[in-house]
């Protein structure tokens, strides 16, 4: 049964969501501050965050920043009233990797669920040897090395810690090496077709990954094809 904690400060909004959520299998647990919010994922192994923004004691980018310090997995579903395009950004530079704008029907909170949880799962797989692991899971592209059975990335011998969005973000590249990708097809693979964000959200991402993997001028992997969006190519 996957875990899910739900950080929401509204009697009314957690009633219906911990209903709903628990008649499709899932086990929740409620923090209804911030603050509590954090120790709860600090302390505790959960599948999902869903995270109100509006919160008593420490608002909800605030919760997200805290746990993106030591966790940098575990998927982060903002839910709340603020839904303009600035919010969103601000959403998810805080570390957030969706965002359900209220009121919403519940059918479309289950969708989003799912869909996290399916993503944060695709890359587990069953206990295997090590010489499988190198040969299967292993992707090399100039110096970056990117092992899907550890979830660690290093370029140039450097562990580069990422979000699992940028994860996510760098696998699609890797799978797609030297082809330009549009915007539409990144938010497509990464976000789900049904993800209702602009494209500027794939501009945000991608410059986060840039920042990380790309350190110097003269050395990038991830280019911008102006008018049709990124390739990823060798120096």
């Amino acid at each position: 049964m996957k875990k899910i904690i739900l950080i929401e400060d509204e009697t009314s909004v957690v009633s219906f969501i911990k209903k709903g959520l628990q008649e499709n299998g899932y086990e929740i647990s409620v923090a209804f501050d911030g603050r509590t919010g954090v120790q709860l994922v600090q302390s505790s192994d959960f599948d999902l965050v869903i995270l109100d923004i509006m919160l008593p004691e420490m608002n909800g980018l605030d919760v997200c920043k805290e746990i993106r310090k030591t966790n940098q997995h575990v998927p982060i579903l903002f839910l709340t009233a603020l839904g303009t395009s600035e919010n969103i950004v601000l959403g998810l530079e805080s570390g957030g990797d969706d965002y359900l704008v209220k009121p919403f029907k519940f059918i479309e909170l289950v969708a989003r669920v799912k869909s996290l949880l399916r993503r944060s799962s695709n890359g587990s797989v069953p206990e295997i040897t090590e010489p499988e692991v190198d040969s299967e899971y292993i992707f090399h592209f100039s110096d970056l090395i990117l092992n899907d059975y550890t979830k660690k990335v290093t370029r140039g011998g450097e562990e580069i810690s990422l979000t699992s969005t940028e994860y996510k973000l760098l696998m699609y590249f890797l799978n797609n090496p030297e082809k330009v990708i549009s915007r539409t097809e990144v938010l497509e693979a990464v976000w789900g077709v049904n993800y209702e964000l602009g494209t500027n959200v794939v501009d945000v991402y991608v410059n986060y990954l840039r920042k990380k993997l790309d350190s110097q001028e003269d050395n990038k992997l991830i280019h911008t094809v102006i008018g049709m969006g990124y390739v990823l190519k060798k120096p």
